[in-house]
C-alpha cells in the first residue's frame, strides 16, 4: 500500500481534498440524510466550482461507495481484530454496537435503508462479505448436520455466500447473529428503546447469549 509519504504532491492534494469532500458529505447526511447529498453543495461549501469537485468525486455514486467502502473497511478491521484477539461472541456483538454507537451515520449508510437509484459495486461486497467469514468463524462447528428446514435450504442455495465455506447449521448461527444484533442496532438508533428506560447493550448481550 502507498503511504502518504511516499505520495507526490499532487497525489497527496487530491488525497487531501477527497478526504475533505467525504467530511462536507457526512456533515451533509447527517443533516438531512444520503438522498440529500449534492456534491454542488459540498463544492460551494469548499469554495470550489462544480466542475471543479467533479475532477476528485465523478458523480453522487462515486462519492456514496466512498463512503461505503469506508465505513464496510472500519468495519470489517474491527471485526476481525476482535476476532483475532479472542473475543467471544458476546462480546462481539457488544463491540459491533460500540462501533455503531460511536458514528450512527455511518452505520445508518450501510446497513438502513438502501439510496434510491444506487447499486453498489462488486468491491463493497467483498468487504461486507469480509464481515461474515469472521461470524461463520466465530459461530463454526465442523460436526454440525442440517436439523432445520431452513438449514436445509442452505445446503441447496447460498449464492450470496457461495465463497464462504461453511456448514448449512454454522451459516443458521451466524444469520441469527447478525439478525439479532441489527435488529437491537436498527431499534435503539432510531430511538424506540429510549421511552422502555433499559440498557439495550444488556438485551443484545442476552440475546446473542441464547444463541
Amino acid at each position: 500500500m502507498t503511504t502518504d509519504s511516499a505520495k507526490n504532491p499532487r497525489e497527496r492534494y487530491r488525497t487531501q481534498v477527497r478526504d475533505e469532500v467525504k467530511r462536507h458529505a457526512w456533515a451533509q447526511i447527517a443533516e438531512a440524510g444520503v438522498t440529500a447529498l449534492s456534491l454542488n453543495a459540498i463544492a460551494k461549501e469548499m469554495g470550489m466550482s462544480g466542475p471543479a469537485l467533479y475532477r476528485y468525486f465523478a458523480g453522487r455514486d462515486e462519492l456514496i461507495t466512498a463512503l461505503i467502502r469506508d465505513a464496510y473497511r472500519s468495519l470489517a478491521d474491527t471485526v476481525r481484530a476482535a476476532h483475532e484477539a479472542g473475543t467471544t461472541v458476546v462480546a462481539l456483538a457488544a463491540i459491533i454496537r460500540e462501533w455503531a454507537l460511536a458514528d450512527p451515520q455511518r452505520y445508518l449508510l450501510i446497513y438502513g435503508t438502501p439510496v434510491p437509484g444506487y447499486h453498489a459495486p462488486d468491491e463493497i461486497t467483498a468487504i461486507s462479505n469480509e464481515i461474515m467469514a469472521v461470524l461463520l468463524e466465530v459461530c463454526a462447528d465442523p460436526a454440525d448436520e442440517p436439523r432445520t428446514p431452513f438449514e436445509v435450504l442452505l445446503t441447496m442455495d447460498r449464492g450470496w455466500a457461495s465463497g464462504l465455506a461453511a456448514s448449512s447449521p454454522t451459516v443458521h448461527r451466524a444469520l441469527s447473529f447478525w439478525t439479532r444484533l441489527q435488529g437491537v442496532l436498527s431499534l435503539e438508533l432510531a430511538g424506540h428503546f429510549g421511552p422502555m428506560g433499559f440498557d439495550a447493550g444488556l438485551l443484545l448481550a442476552e440475546e446473542v447469549d441464547r444463541l
